[in-house]
Formats: structure tokens, sequence, C-alpha cells
């Protein structure tokens, strides 16, 4: 019997659950210190890099290893690989221009990465439906409408009740929207929530089927979202229940589909590939923030050091410094469609 699971039930646990229960533990250690009434000068240093540095920005810089790492993809590709930086830093620089702050270019990065998180939740729902051989019309329909409320509505939330007490990129990176959107949006939501566990409980009953790892997704990112940008008004909060369960478990895929296609030329040691991989991802993400603290930030000189007097090339060093992140965003829409990326699997490998 085909496995129901993307890796394998104790990767995926870990995972989608783990992931998420360890932004419950970091949230029951924020509570107990304080740091869930503050705004983002009040959260901890160790939280930015533990969760930003090491997983967020780490997690962006993996691509390379499906992408421009990949000689063999690379290759297939070369005309989607060489135009969507080049094309992106253009785009970049000129949204940045078009005012003196470049509030118009953070608020559409900040657009554009709420779709990323967004679509990347519904990624997960829709490889778990094809692993799992799930093709009817309806299931799709209320698995699609589940994920995606389970995440746009908090969304909606936030908008409607501006100013909150954390952001995505910048103070005011959003437009506040009316209060009737979440509070017409709010039952639609949980009745949605509803029907989606009662319909996978009497499947499981009546037929026993079950797709675990399709629930787990729904289940933590309807929890983790609800509570970190709805139930708390924090940075704090918003910060390790939102960054957690997205940046984690996408390490993992870029690590596992890595890991399987090696293992068709050679038998490498798990661990070391490991090492190699989350070193190189870190050490990547480490130079990345050291040149946005001393070109643009200028908030950690304890950890970066001294910042540059480059204030003036900053309409060039903004985006040029984002690309990454926008690369990601957009390549991230191509890399893993099963039906443009015929080499694309992810099982079990036979240890």
């Amino acid at each position: 019997m085909a496995s129901r699971w993307l890796f394998s039930p104790a990767v995926d646990v870990a995972a989608f659950g783990g992931s998420a229960v360890l932004s419950f533990v970091a949230l029951a250690v924020g509570w107990h210190f304080g740091w869930l009434d503050g705004e983002k000068a009040d959260t901890p240093e160790w939280t930015w890099i533990a969760g930003v540095l090491l997983i967020d920005v780490a997690h962006v810089w993996s691509t390379l290893f499906r992408t421009y790492l990949d000689r063999e993809e690379f290759r297939r590709r070369p005309g989607l690989y060489l135009l969507v930086p080049a094309v992106g830093l253009a785009a970049g620089v000129a949204l940045y221009s078009l005012d003196d702050n470049g509030r118009i270019f953070w608020r559409c990065l900040a657009y554009l990465a709420v779709f990323h998180f967004v679509r990347q939740q519904y990624g997960w729902v829709m490889l778990y439906r094809a692993k799992c051989g799930e093709r009817d019309r309806a299931g799709k329909w209320i698995d699609s409408l589940t994920i995606y409320l389970a995440t746009v509505f908090p969304l909606v939330h936030w908008h409607s009740h501006l100013p909150r007490r954390f952001w995505w990129f910048l103070r005011g990176d959003f437009e506040r929207i009316p209060t009737l959107a979440a509070d017409l949006l709010e039952p639609v939501y949980w009745s949605m929530l509803a029907l989606y566990f009662a319909r996978s409980l009497w499947r499981r009953i009546d037929s026993g089927f079950a797709n675990p790892g399709k629930d787990l997704v729904v289940f933590t990112t309807a929890l983790c979202w609800y509570v970190g940008i709805v139930a708390i008004n924090s940075d704090y909060a918003f910060l390790v229940t939102n960054v957690v369960i997205h940046g984690i478990p996408y390490l993992v895929l870029v690590y596992w589909y890595g890991w399987m296609r090696g293992r068709e030329s050679k038998n490498s040691s798990r661990v070391r590939t490991i090492a190699i991989f989350v070193a190189t991802v870190w050490a990547l993400a480490f130079a990345e923030e050291l040149l946005w603290d001393r070109v643009v930030w200028k908030e950690r000189s304890w950890l970066f050091g001294s910042p540059w007097p480059l204030d003036e090339w900053r309409w060039l060093f903004v985006p040029l410094l984002a690309l990454p992140q926008l690369t990601h965003y957009i390549l991230d829409g191509f890399i893993w469609r099963r039906r443009a990326n015929p080499s694309f699997t992810l099982v079990q490998p036979i240890d």
C-alpha cells in the first residue's frame, strides 16, 4: 500500500505538527516573561535570530537547492531562472523610486509575501490530496475553501482592526478595510472548518479513508494563524506562530527532494547532507541580513557591525537585497507544480 504521507509518518508529523508545537511552546515562554503585550521593539532579539534569520530568511535561500544549484533543473528552464530575478530587480527599482521612502515598494512586497504564505498552505493540501489519490470535485472545493479561509480570514481580521502591534515589513504596509468584512467572513470561516473536519471524520468512519497529513496541515494552519493574528495582538506572537510553521516544513521539503534525487546517483550520509544544507542556508541568511542591517536598518550593530554610509544608494540596495525574497515568492509558484515538473516526486526512501 502506498504511503499516505509526503515524506514519512515521523517526518510529516515532526515538520507540520512539531513546528506548531514549537510555536506554542514559544508562546508559553512569551506569556511567562510578559512578551505578548508589546510591539516589534519589545520582542526579544533572540526571537528575531531564531525566527527571522535562521528560519524565515534561511528558507528563502533554500530555494537555491531546488533551482540554481540543481544543474539539471536549471538547464531545463534557464529562461525562467534568469528572467525572474532580472525583471524582479528592474520592477523593484521602479517601484522604490515612485516615492521618497519606498512605501509603495514595501506595500507591494508585503502583499506578494502574504499571497505566497497563503498559497504555500494551499499547496500542502493539494500535495496531500494527490498523494492519497483524492480526485473528487466536491472534496477539492471543500479542501480549497477551508485552507484559504484558514489563512484569509485572519488576514481580513488584521486589515479590519488596524493599527495592530505587529506588521509584515513596515508599520502601515497594510491598508485598513471596514470591520464589516471580518464580521461577514467569520461565520463562513467557522462553518467551513466545521464542515471540513466533520467530513474527514465521516469518511474515516464510513469507508475507513483517512488523509492524516492533510488534516494536520489544515488544523495547524487554522490554529496558528488564528492565535497569532486574531486572538493575540502581539508582535512576538505573530512572529513565532507565522514564521515557524511556514519556514520549517519548506526547509524539510527542499531537503527531502534533494535527498531523494541524490540517492539515485550516490550513497550519501544523511547527517552530512543535512549539515551542509543547513550550514549553507544559514550562512547565506546571515550574509543577507548583515547587508540589510549595515545599509538599510542599522539596528543590530552588536551582531552585524557598524553601519555603512550608503543612504543615497538605498533606491538600488533595497530592491537588490529584497531580490532573494521576490525570486523565492515567484519561483515557488512554478517549481512544485506536479504537471510542470515531471521529475517531482516525494516518496519515503528505503534505508
